[in-house]
């Protein structure tokens, strides 16, 4: 009897740990439903930019090398203004700014692997999967499985949003320019965005990220993205604590009422039932 050898993409998923292939798999399944308000937007990313002043190839190298649809929707009206590539890179910079404070979220989980490692999985890091790895994990360390849970959101929303993008820029001439796709992307997003919110913390943050984005709209380099997600932040860790600091005192109080109620039930018993 002859036995055919395993492909080589299932030898490669076999050198990976089974407590890894099953957090990858729960990752998968995480993400599934976000899937397409991801192809949405990132068919309407990347019809915006195969009908600015990028060629076809510069569109596509685009979505591959950056990977971030809010930078690509922001530099395109520089790129037709024809802005020095400094400016360029200081309004992508500005504008991905929130990626420095989802690493610095993400480091106490992953602290331990290699600088390398950690460097490829900021590269493939995301909103809406870093809400969701957050949501499950909240106790910083290595956990088995948790590596894999991240890779199997990211690598999802990766090809989801590659695939879509790239279909936007080669069927763009489909699209008339009246059908306003910005704001289209923007909702196609909202649903995801009301999903997350599964706490008062995070509907704190995105109550006062709301209002700051509205309220520091007119700031140069999209800068009210970034006062936005600082403050999204800030206010969930004082909901969080807020919410920490209710629940000791209420815990507090139940031991004073358990001791108070246990005191009285000792004074009030007869003497011969005490030990």
């Amino acid at each position: 009897m002859t036995f055919r050898r395993p492909s080589v993409w299932l030898r490669f998923w076999h050198r990976f740990a089974p407590a890894e292939r099953d957090g990858f798999m729960a990752g998968v399944r995480r993400f599934a439903p976000s899937l397409p308000a991801v192809f949405s937007w990132g068919l309407v990313t990347g019809v915006a930019m195969s009908k600015s002043v990028l060629t076809v190839p510069e569109a596509i190298g685009m979505s591959l090398l950056v990977y971030a649809g809010s930078a690509q929707l922001a530099v395109l009206p520089l790129f037709a203004a024809g802005l020095p590539l400094w400016t360029i890179w200081l309004t992508a910079a500005m504008v991905n700014l929130r990626f420095v404070i989802f690493s610095a979220a993400m480091q106490p989980h992953f602290s331990y692997l290699t600088l390398a490692r950690r460097t490829v999985l900021g590269f493939f890091n995301g909103d809406l999967h870093f809400v969701y790895f957050l949501q499950k994990y909240s106790t910083p360390g290595y956990e088995p499985g948790k590596e894999g849970y991240f890779w199997g959101m990211a690598l999802i929303n990766f090809a989801m949003w590659q695939v879509s993008s790239i279909l936007g820029i080669v069927l763009a001439s489909l699209f008339p320019d009246s059908w306003g796709l910005g704001l289209a992307g923007t909702m196609a997003l909202i649903p995801v965005m009301i999903a997350t919110i599964n706490s008062r913390s995070t509907l704190m943050a995105v109550v006062i990220s709301a209002a700051l984005a509205l309220l520091c709209f007119d700031l140069p380099y999209r800068l009210g993205l970034v006062v936005a997600v600082v403050g999204a932040i800030a206010a969930g860790m004082a909901s969080d604590e807020l919410a920490a600091r209710a629940a000791l005192r209420g815990i507090r109080r139940r031991k004073h009422r358990i001791a108070t109620s246990t005191r009285t039930n000792a004074a009030d018993a007869p003497p011969g039932d005490h030990a």
